[in-house]
């Protein structure tokens, strides 16, 4: 069988899918992608935005199994799933989470999501069979962090099993057992609580002098968490990020930095970003109420249903030294902030906001930040790397124009 993870909604987890498929968002240990290999026991395909495609294509044959790319997999759904008879799709509480689907009708529903359409139910003219189990869903960017403490210990669990930890050095203080330190992981006088929640230290990360874990967390591979850095679960960390200062209930995506001191909370922030030294987010209202926070589709603030709620950024967005994050900010894809004060709650890509203005940030500079940035990591910006930019930058220049 032909497993297709497909974007049904990716519109409404911008800014965080205008440069990966839905699948690709990290939450717990590793991405949603991930999750649904290690269930399905083989490689997913992907349907995701048009523009996207080349970058990650999606393969399609006569008879596929379409997976709703934002959903969780536990064992209960994934049998529920390989016993799906074909000619109905399997539901949870009206939303859509899988069916058999032949080529043509896969090529038309890619077509509509290359639309910007956003796939219902009714959209695969199926019987419809409803699914009585619970699931987590990533419905809006800020449910990568308030699914993240769940996610992270049944993740714990999965990658875990029949696996023997590595025993921490004698100079590390462990609280607890539910701790995995991969064998080429270092660790230096650290102290680590695992009674709050499990802790995963991946392949070749390294936890420096002082720092203070109160789990669950999870550092991916080749990461660095800097000297006297306090992280608190649940928090997730992709490959090569590099981690500094205080994290609460926060998802960094690989090869992002915040290397310095300053406040992360109840945030999301994308690959190849960087947070400049003493960059702050606030995550609750100075009334206590809930936030509302910027929404792609509508084009609009609309209340997130959160009373913690801090920053939201896309792919390759900086922050310089100093910044102040409002509560419930979004901060689009290449977009630069050297702002003092407080900078607007929402941010469009390929914005330069610095001082009060606001200008566009060039494409053709986007491009050479881009590609200096990761060749530092030797990692190549490529000709799909540009046009996907591209796209983003039209999609987002109405926006730019009206906070000019």
């Amino acid at each position: 069988m032909n497993f297709v993870l497909i974007d049904t909604h990716w519109q409404e987890l911008l800014p965080l899918t205008f440069t990966r498929p839905a699948s690709h968002l990290l939450v717990g240990i590793d991405r949603i992608y991930d999750k649904w290999e290690r269930h399905l026991g083989q490689t997913p395909a992907v349907m995701t935005a048009e523009y996207l495609q080349r970058k990650f294509p999606v393969v399609l044959e006569e008879n596929n199994l379409l997976i709703n790319s934002t959903i969780i997999p536990t064992t209960e759904l994934v049998d529920s799933i390989l016993n799906l008879p074909e000619g109905k799709v399997l539901s949870h509480l009206g939303q859509f989470v899988a069916a058999h689907c032949d080529r043509k009708t896969c090529a038309d529903l890619a077509f509509k999501i290359g639309k910007s359409v956003s796939l219902k139910v009714s959209d695969f003219v199926s019987e419809e069979v409803g699914f009585a189990g619970n699931l987590i869903k990533m419905l809006q960017p800020s449910d990568l962090f308030s699914h993240n403490d769940a996610v992270l210990r049944k993740d714990f669990e999965e990658i875990t099993k029949g696996y023997r930890t590595s025993s921490p050095p004698p100079d590390v203080r462990v609280k607890g057992k539910d701790l995995f330190i991969h064998k080429d992981a270092v660790l230096n006088h650290c102290i680590i609580n695992t009674e709050t929640g499990p802790v995963y230290i991946g392949p070749h990360a390294e936890i420096m002098e002082g720092t203070l874990i109160r789990g669950p967390v999870s550092i991916g591979a080749h990461s660095v968490v800097k000297m006297g850095a306090k992280i608190y679960g649940a928090s997730s960390f992709g490959a090569y990020c590099r981690i500094g200062g205080e994290i609460s209930n926060s998802v960094m995506h690989d090869y992002s930095n915040k290397g310095h001191d300053g406040f992360l909370g109840n945030s999301v922030v994308g690959s190849w970003c960087n947070l400049g030294a003493d960059t702050n987010t606030s995550n609750l209202k100075n009334n206590y109420g809930p936030v509302r926070v910027w929404n792609y589709p509508s084009h609009s603030f609309r209340d997130s249903g959160l009373q913690f709620h801090g920053l939201i950024m896309g792919d390759h967005a900086k922050a310089s030294i100093n910044t102040m994050f409002n509560t419930g900010s979004v901060v689009g894809v290449c977009t630069n902030v050297f702002e003092g004060g407080f900078p607007p709650k929402f941010l469009p890509s390929f914005t330069w906001a610095s001082s009060g203005k606001h200008e566009t940030f060039k494409i053709e500079k986007a491009f050479e930040a881009a590609r200096a940035m990761m060749q530092r990591r030797e990692v190549e910006f490529d000709s799909e790397d540009e046009a996907i930019f591209n796209q983003i930058f039209r999609f987002d220049e109405e926006m730019r124009q009206f906070n000019h």
